[in-house]
């Protein structure tokens, strides 16, 4: 369903981001794999090899000034062209508003709304741009962005005013580009997940942390959160990646500016 088609995969090196490179590349897509570390977007290169599939790793911080234009140039100059674009790279660094500070709250925006922010706009020269000669030929090749939002950004959560407001705020990003880019067959929506088991949303007793931030749920919160749950349980990184690859094949070329909820009927 994807032949021909390239795929950027910001955070693909684990979880849902791994989930949705290996199924992309199982359809056909050439991927790049983008991961802060090295070696986790090197392993998932090297899965997807396996598979069969075309990938390049493209370690690196989304939040770096020149992140966005390098990882475009260098997609295009391996695989000839940027298709699809998936915004999924991200953290939670919580805390209560009174007690939050200015870098926590700034952290959340940096990596979730600025960075697909300028993703996006340095994409237009290879999606937008390229999409302007087709139209002028007569051609349609659709072209897809998918924004990893949460349930957060649409309902708010206790100890999560950054996180929630820069989900938020990446839905907005999602609606505009759809309007705007929509007359050059390129779709833009987002996913707006629940509770999915990664390293995120595992027990905080495990003492995973990223950037140097502890992350996780305290388990007998995420087992509280699990009961509220209409399906009783987690997410699979699995079937989040499912929601995305809908998204982001030609399934959805009708679809535009629109948030798809996975979350188990948690939020309706």
């Amino acid at each position: 369903m994807l032949n021909n088609q390239v795929a950027i995969i910001t955070g693909s090196g684990r979880g849902v981001g791994r989930a949705v490179a290996l199924k992309l590349a199982e359809s056909g897509a050439r991927v790049v794999v983008s991961d802060k570390d090295e070696e986790p977007a090197a392993e998932v290169v090297k899965e997807i090899h396996g598979l069969g599939g075309q990938a390049i790793a493209f370690p690196g911080d989304v939040t770096d000034g020149d992140f966005a234009t390098s990882i475009m140039e260098t997609a295009a100059k391996e695989f000839g062209s940027v298709d699809i674009l998936v915004n999924n790279a991200g953290y939670t660094w919580d805390n209560l508003i009174h007690k939050m500070t200015d870098e926590q709250f700034q952290a959340m925006l940096d990596i979730h709304l600025i960075a697909p922010f300028k993703l996006t706009r340095a994409a237009a020269p290879y999606m937008r741009d390229a999409a302007k000669k087709e139209i002028a030929n007569g051609e349609a090749t659709y072209r897809k962005i998918v924004n990893v939002s949460s349930v957060a950004g649409v309902m708010g959560n206790v100890g999560q005013a950054n996180y929630s407001s820069a989900k938020a705020g990446m839905i907005g990003l999602t609606k505009t580009v759809a309007k705007e880019w929509g007359p050059f067959n390129i779709n833009c929506n987002a996913v707006a997940f629940g509770l999915i088991d990664t390293r995120l949303t595992q027990s905080k007793e495990k003492g995973e942390t990223v950037n140097g931030v502890a992350v996780g749920i305290p388990e007998k919160v995420k087992k509280m959160f699990e009961q509220s749950i209409p399906q009783q349980r987690a997410g699979t990184a699995e079937e989040a990646a499912a929601g995305i690859f809908y998204l982001a094949s030609p399934l959805s070329n009708y679809t535009n500016g629109q948030v798809l909820h996975i979350n188990g009927g948690w939020y309706t």
